[in-house]
């Protein structure tokens, strides 16, 4: 386990684990406990902190990139150094790089080759802007995020551009698939240099192959100097011309032939993405004629290499620099182009040949070559077959590295050196193999019930192909894993597809309401339960329905709603007669003649036979005045005196 793994560095960076190693540093995943969030640490390597110069260019590569801050460049928080620790904090990227893009989907629309490389020229366009040369652009050091977004990252062996120095002899400056031919050659380098490594990772999108290849680092180099690839068409038919274009253009041999800024590129990038029919303006190739200098920073091993590619690389030999202009179309000048073209392949013949003889033939006829020992070829051999054949008995056969590939099957032998046809040296014997160990492959563990998202994660940097298919499910909460596919146990190979299920969370099923009118309270209960709905409130309601009868329902009939919906209905009951109001009284004035009979006379009024006035009078009053109330119309008023009806008559109340 790396001993850095759960250490704190400074107080405030807890190292969780390892996610990336380069050439001179280590990177890991971190936690920054003072802003609480995820970030990328940048650790130089134990065996490099201790070297002056290593530590000057790790410390030149942070104060680089910590000019920049761009959409498209991975952002810089801190620089900082904990004890013998030398370190960077950088943005923590959620994605994949473009090779491991390129490597699942091989060649790429042309549509997604305009939109990364956009973006990536941009980030060029920023990093020009500040002087700093990435130098070292590859598919490898540029990331993809999910939503498209590109990043790119390792400014490692950046460097200002007013710093003149070219590189010392032997050094290995960027990846040589796509190093531009004047940092093959270790001549000054410039912004350019960026552009044509660019137009390099545009031709590996658009074709899914590199421009070069071959079977040493220098022989791919000394095809960067020396040739000009097939155009990308030739491998995909429909790339637009335009595009096509505008990569050849990117990475023209001559420096003075590409885009002299990364402004002009993306301005032709988004002249194409508006109108893919427009035509690009491009000047003739050339290369570098002769040999490679001597102090090169890729020195030529084989002379063979001059007059062409190993391997499946292809291209067309070229002149030197002609002036601008100077050539005419092909089709109107065939014999001339193919006289030329001889010529050019004669010249690189006759280079080819010279250094041959200089570096490799004894002039003097002494080499004896005719009695060395001849490298035989092992490439695709079973290691175990070749080491117990006595054909191979004169050579020491030494196993230099094992390593997973996922072409050949474990024991192939996969790679050697000395390479095959070569003649040892007097006294060698010994070729240096690389045996495959098979494809690398990877045990699936049991990842229920943990954040899928994460696990989509975790699978992905496994070197596996994972994809979410979101499921229902009872027993697992929403968003977990339920299972993944192939299933946990099982042995696959690095770069295979698997599925991982993710919950959805219990599934919601539907079921239509029923029409519930006309039904008992009771008939009504028994029908939403059986289409597990459950009945709510029961309101009562006034109306011309038999009583007892359901008159309303909340949720519509024949609607479709989830399960276990509540449904309030209304049942219908009799109305109440309303109350009659009441009649307007009307009070009047009414007089009773007293007769002479005695004294004291009782008198009593009744209206409608109901007692509205009683009192004692004398006779001498003669007539008494009451008043008397009832509703509005006639009434039949009696008066009685002493208990003797004395009169009857029937009266209007108005």
């Amino acid at each position: 386990m790396d001993k850095l793994i759960g250490k704190m560095l400074d107080n405030r960076y807890e190292v969780l684990e390892v996610i990336g190693t380069g050439g001179m540093s280590v990177v890991y995943k971190a936690k920054c406990h003072r802003l609480n969030r995820y970030v990328a640490l940048k650790v130089m390597k134990e065996e490099f902190a201790k070297d002056e110069e290593f530590r000057r260019r790790f410390f030149e590569e942070s104060q680089a990139v910590a000019m920049l801050s761009h959409p498209n460049i991975v952002n810089v928080y801190d620089v900082s150094r904990s004890g013998d620790i030398e370190y960077i904090v950088m943005e923590l990227i959620d994605g994949i790089t473009l090779k491991e893009y390129l490597a699942r989907r091989g060649a790429l629309s042309w549509k997604e080759t305009t939109f990364f490389a956009l973006q990536i020229a941009k980030a060029l366009e920023h990093a020009h802007s500040r002087d700093i040369i990435h130098r070292d652009i590859k598919p490898q050091n540029i990331m993809l995020l999910r939503d498209g977004t590109v990043k790119v990252a390792d400014f490692g062996i950046a460097h200002h551009t007013n710093d003149q120095s070219t590189y010392a002899k032997g050094e290995a400056i960027g990846s040589v698939h796509y190093v531009s031919p004047e940092q093959a050659r270790g001549s000054h380098i410039d912004n350019r240099s960026d552009i044509y490594s660019l137009g390099v990772v545009m031709y590996e999108m658009l074709t899914g192959r590199l421009p070069f290849e071959g079977n040493t680092p220098i022989e791919v180099a000394v095809q960067h100097i020396n040739s000009i690839p097939l155009p990308p068409s030739d491998y995909v038919a429909d790339i637009p011309q335009a595009l096509e274009a505008i990569t050849m253009k990117a990475m023209n041999p001559s420096p003075s032939r590409r885009y002299s800024t990364a402004g002009e590129l993306i301005a032709d990038l988004e002249k194409f993405r508006s109108d893919p029919t427009i035509t690009i303006e491009v000047e003739s190739p050339s290369v570098f004629a002769g040999p490679v200098r001597d102090d090169a920073t890729i020195r030529i091993a084989n002379p063979g290499e001059l007059s062409g590619p190993s391997g499946s690389g292809r291209y067309h030999p070229v002149e030197e620099d002609e002036a601008p202009g100077s050539e005419e179309p092909r089709k109107k000048s065939g014999m001339r182009m193919t006289v030329a073209f001889a010529f050019a392949a004669v010249l690189i013949f006759l280079v080819g040949a010279a250094y041959f003889v200089l570096n490799v033939v004894d002039p003097f006829g002494s080499s004896g070559e005719e009695d060395r020992l001849r490298v035989p070829g092992l490439i695709g051999q079973m290691y175990d077959d070749v080491v117990a054949d006595e054909a191979y008995a004169a050579y020491e056969i030494v196993v230099g590295e094992e390593v997973y590939d996922s072409k050949n099957e474990k024991g192939v032998i996969i790679d050697q050196t000395p390479t095959s046809g070569k003649s040892f040296s007097e006294g060698e014997n010994t070729i240096t193999v690389i045996v495959s160990l098979g494809p690398k492959t990877v045990t699936i563990e049991d990842y229920a019930g943990m954040d899928g998202r994460s696990v989509l994660v975790i699978l992905e940097r496994a070197g596996l192909v994972p994809t979410s298919d979101y499921v229902f499910s009872e027993e697992v909460e929403e968003g977990l894993v339920v299972e993944t596919d192939p299933a946990a146990g099982t042995e696959i190979n690095a770069g295979s597809a698997i599925v991982v299920r993710i919950s959805k969370g219990p599934e919601t099923k539907m079921t239509d309401v029923p029409n519930l009118l006309g039904m008992t309270q009771e008939q009504a209960a028994k029908a939403l339960a059986d289409v597990n709905l459950v009945l709510g409130a029961v309101n009562p309601v006034e109306s011309d329905q038999l009583p007892g009868e359901v008159v309303g329902q909340s949720v519509p009939a024949n609607s479709t709603v989830a399960e276990q919906t509540v449904v309030d209905i209304e049942v219908s009951q009799e109305k109440t007669q309303p109350e009659p109001e009441p009649a307007e009284e009307v009070t009047i004035r009414y007089v009773v003649e007293i007769d002479d009979l005695e004294d004291d006379i009782e008198v009593m009024v009744a209206v409608d036979s109901k007692v509205s006035y009683s009192g004692t009078h004398t006779a001498d009053e003669g007539t008494v005045v009451v008043e008397l109330t009832a509703e509005a119309g006639n009434h039949n008023v009696t008066v009685f005196q002493n208990g003797r009806l004395t009169k009857e008559e029937n009266v209007a109340f108005k």
